[in-house]
C-alpha cells in the first residue's frame, strides 16, 4: 500500500510541474502579445484552466500528506506542497503582471494607429520583429508541447505500474489463500493418520488377545483330552 502510494505521490508531483510549465509558457504569450484584445482574452481563458488544474492537484497532494503514516513522508509532502503553493502565488502574480503590461501596450499601439492613420517605417519594424518573436515562441510552445508529452508517457507508464502492483498483490493474497486452504488439509490429513494409527493398534491388542483366548482354549481342551484325571 504504502508503495502504491508513493507512485500516486510522484504522478501527482508530476502533473503540478507540467501544470506550471505550460502556465509559465501562457504567461510569455500574454507578455508577447501584441494584440487584439481577442486574443489576450483567449490567453487568459487558457491560463484561468491551467491554475484550476493545478489548484486540484495540489489540493490531492496536501491530502496524500494526511494519508501518510510515517511523519517525516507526511512533513515531506505538506513541505513541498507550500512550496506548489508559493510557486502557484508566483505565477499569479507574474499572470498580473503580464496582462497590465500587454493591455497597456495594445492601448498604446491603438492610440499610435489612430493619429498616425497607417505604418511607418518604425511600425513596420516593431511588426517585423513581433513577427520574429511570435516565431520564437512558437519554437518554445513547441518544446513546452513535447516535454508535456513526456510527462503525459511518463504518467502512463507509471499508471502501468501501479495496475502491476494491484495485479502481484492479487496474485500474493490469492497464494496466501491457498496455502492456508492446503494447511488446513495437512491437519486434517495428520488427524485422520493419527486416528487411524490408533485403530490399527487397538485392532491387532485385540487379535492378540483373541488368539491368545483360543491358544489358552486349545490347551485345555488338549489337556482335557489327555489327561483326564489330572
Amino acid at each position: 500500500m504504502a508503495s502504491s502510494l508513493d507512485v500516486h505521490v510522484r504522478i501527482c508531483g508530476q502533473e503540478i510541474l507540467k501544470y506550471d510549465l505550460e502556465i509559465k509558457a501562457l504567461i510569455q504569450d500574454i507578455r508577447e502579445c501584441s494584440g487584439p484584445q481577442s486574443a489576450l482574452m483567449e490567453f487568459n481563458s487558457q491560463v484561468k484552466e491551467k491554475f484550476n488544474q493545478l489548484r486540484c492537484r495540489i489540493q490531492d497532494l496536501e491530502q496524500m500528506s494526511r494519508e501518510q503514516d510515517s511523519d517525516t513522508d507526511r512533513l515531506t509532502i505538506q513541505a513541498e506542497t507550500e512550496g506548489q503553493r508559493r510557486q502557484m502565488l508566483s505565477n499569479q502574480t507574474a499572470w498580473r503582471k503580464a496582462n497590465l503590461a500587454c493591455k497597456l501596450a495594445i492601448d498604446y499601439m491603438e492610440k499610435d494607429e489612430l493619429l498616425h492613420g497607417g505604418e511607418n517605417l518604425a511600425t513596420r519594424q516593431r511588426k517585423a520583429t513581433k513577427e520574429s518573436l511570435v516565431q520564437t515562441n512558437s519554437n518554445i510552445t513547441e518544446s513546452l508541447m513535447s516535454i508535456s508529452r513526456m510527462m503525459a508517457q511518463q504518467v502512463k507508464q507509471s499508471e502501468d505500474s501501479i495496475g502491476t502492483l494491484a495485479t502481484s498483490s492479487r496474485t500474493v493474497q490469492e497464494t496466501n489463500d491457498e496455502f492456508k486452504t492446503m494447511t488446513g488439509t495437512i491437519h486434517l490429513g495428520r488427524k485422520l493418520i493419527l486416528k487411524y494409527n490408533r485403530r490399527e493398534l487397538t485392532d491387532k491388542l485385540l487379535i492378540f488377545l483373541a488368539l491368545a483366548l483360543f491358544l489358552a482354549t486349545v490347551l485345555y481342551i488338549l489337556k482335557k483330552r489327555l489327561f483326564p484325571f489330572i
